[in-house]
């Protein structure tokens, strides 16, 4: 299926935090303590540290952000998981309707955990994606309702164990740029997820010691990866997967109905240790071969009639893998 076209608009003007809103997000506090809730673009100086979670949710936080010279948002070590990321980006539902944040920036910040962004199903609640997903046009009421134009600039991002960037289901319009990802995760260093599309990776080092392959492009159609720099083996000598692109049929009984198709792999660099396999780039990389694949059956589309991955159109070209001991 088509990515459906992403529709541009006069982006929200960003508003500037006052010092009160400052004062508030610089508290102390801990993870477990209520995310603060961002509606403003925050100017922080090297030495400022925001010890609990971030929320930017909603159409009220269009134009929101952190501007971070540097300092630190999150905790050294701190374990993040889905429902709690360091920095949330989320849509939220307002009777039939989803109230979306845009024009988004986070620039110069440095991360510890994980930033999540999504719009329907957020918070783990996979029934809304899971009935949408048994409906024609599930691919454009995702997107319409997801978060959209995020930046990320020059961010150093370590992972603590969830993946450190998720860019969840009918997202579109992220850009990751000039940044640097590190640390660990029990899956991928970035997903970009089902009905997802247009988000661009591009001049970023990624080193991340993963569990799976370093991005999986699942279900999400229209991306740009281009001019990153990709270490398979961060911090041991097995080689992971590069860029994976896939349709995961079936999860949580969830029909797919996009394919990961018309993205652009172009000009990375991959580096790889001399111990095994250096697969960087893989186009159709399940083709059905998962056992829930069948959670899906019963519905005219998607992955419902076809569980193969159904990639078409993509572009995968002056990508180079480099060998080291």
């Amino acid at each position: 299926m088509a990515l459906i076209a992403l529709q541009l608009a006069a982006e929200p003007p960003a508003r500037s935090c006052s010092a009160e809103e400052t004062a508030a997000l610089l508290a102390p506090g801990t993870h477990d303590d209520p995310p603060v809730r961002l509606t403003c673009r925050a100017r922080l100086g090297p030495g400022d540290r925001v010890t609990r979670r971030v929320l930017i949710e909603g159409t009220e936080a269009s134009g929101a952000g952190l501007i971070c010279d540097r300092a630190v948002v999150g905790r050294a070590g701190q374990a993040t998981t889905t429902r709690t990321p360091t920095i949330a980006i989320w849509s939220r539902r307002e009777g039939q309707d989803w109230s979306r944040p845009r024009n988004i920036l986070i620039q110069g910040c440095k991360v510890h955990g994980a930033i999540r962004v999504w719009g329907v199903g957020a918070g783990q609640r996979m029934d809304e994606l899971r009935q949408s997903s048994y409906r024609a046009g599930h691919t454009g009421r995702l997107q319409a309702a997801a978060p959209t134009t995020v930046r990320l600039e020059d961010v150093t991002l370590t992972g603590t164990g969830s993946i450190p960037l998720y860019v969840g289901p009918g997202v579109t319009g992220l850009s990751l740029t000039g940044s640097r990802l590190e640390g660990r995760s029990v899956s991928t260093a970035i997903y970009l997820d089902a009905e997802s599309g247009l988000n661009v990776l591009s001049d970023n080092i990624i080193a991340v010691r993963t569990g799976r392959e370093v991005i999986a492009v699942d279900g999400s159609a229209g991306n740009v990866v281009s001019g990153n720099t990709i270490h398979l083996s961060a911090g041991g000598l097995i080689n992971r997967g590069g860029v994976f692109l896939y349709r995961n049929c079936g999860e949580d009984g969830i029909v797919r109905h996009q394919t990961p198709s018309n993205n652009r792999i172009t000009g990375n660099s991959f580096r790889a240790s001399w111990f095994g396999p250096a697969r960087a780039v893989v186009v159709g990389s399940r083709e059905g071969n998962r056992r829930y694949c069948d959670a899906d059956a019963g519905h005219p589309f998607g992955s419902s009639v076809d569980d193969g991955d159904g990639a078409s159109g993509n572009v995968v070209e002056d990508n180079r893998v480099q060998r080291r001991f």
